[in-house]
């Protein structure tokens, strides 16, 4: 599996020229659980889109697993790094589930079995097994999202990128992106996520990046991220600590980012005072 790195990334748009980047180092080792947050044009989604080379640097470089991603092409880089973007309408286009599923694996050249298998873990894994002939847009906007999942989730890439997996699903759907973090992780494969759902960023990252004006302001776990430390840092980029962060802070139970630590906290502090 292939570390990811951006060194000195900067990323400027033509068009307005907005500095979207400036300046961004970051290392994500195989395997790891990131989590990139940030308000509205913080820079997180440019960032992303550079390890697939949907965007390229105007300064610095990305490497994947030690090559520099600006010697290989959007196919070759999206056949190592799976981006599923946050509308799902601007992803789907097939007019069946299992089409659209089996359209990235079909292009990297599976076939036959090998495809077959790729396309039914893909189904199972977004909860999708029994929708394979539904035309996609039969499906509501969350399940659509579930589809996009999907059908990245069939390329089997080393990296996956997941730009506010999220929005608009119901505690179901977030579990259902949940068990898939976790899966895409324990095969020793890469999961980078774009959010604004701090629970979920809390409960299913080992790491939180959080990002402000096209930097890197705070990197670390999710007890650092969201410690009463750095309240004022993730203040200035819109963003607020966890419901159990705030808890566990007035109570002085320390870092307790997620309702199962802060339900470990008060309970070690029940222990302590009997």
């Amino acid at each position: 599996m292939p570390e990811l790195e951006a060194r000195g990334l900067v990323h400027v748009y033509r068009d307005s020229g907005v500095r979207a980047l400036d300046g961004v180092d970051l290392r994500v080792a195989p395997g790891e659980r990131v989590a990139i947050i940030g308000q509205n044009g913080s820079g997180k989604t440019t960032l992303v889109r550079h390890l697939n080379g949907l965007l390229r640097p105007t300064e610095g470089r990305v490497t994947i697993g030690g090559e520099d991603a600006s010697g290989m092409t959007v196919a070759q880089l999206a056949s190592r790094v799976g981006l599923v973007f946050q509308d799902p309408d601007r992803q789907i286009f097939s007019s069946s589930v299992t089409a659209e599923v089996e359209f990235g694996p079909r292009n990297l050249g599976r076939r036959g079995e090998r495809l077959r298998a790729s396309v039914a873990r893909a189904l199972v894994a977004a909860g999708l097994a029994d929708d394979g002939e539904a035309n996609p847009y039969d499906l509501g906007g969350s399940r659509r999202k579930l589809l996009a999942l999907a059908s990245v989730l069939a390329m089997e890439t080393d990296v996956l990128v997941l730009d506010e997996p999220t929005t608009g699903q119901d505690a179901r759907g977030v579990e259902r992106v949940r068990e898939v973090v976790e899966e895409v992780t324990t095969e020793g494969r890469t999961v980078i996520a774009i959010s604004h759902d701090m629970r979920f960023v809390a409960e299913t990252f080992r790491r939180v990046v959080v990002m402000r004006e096209g930097r890197i302001v705070l990197d670390g776990t999710p007890d650092e991220a969201f410690a009463h430390e750095s309240w004022e840092t993730l203040s200035s980029t819109y963003l607020e600590p966890t419901l159990a962060a705030r808890i566990g802070h007035r109570l002085g139970l320390g870092p307790t980012p997620t309702d199962e630590g802060l339900i470990a906290a008060l309970a070690a502090r029940g222990r302590t005072a009997q």
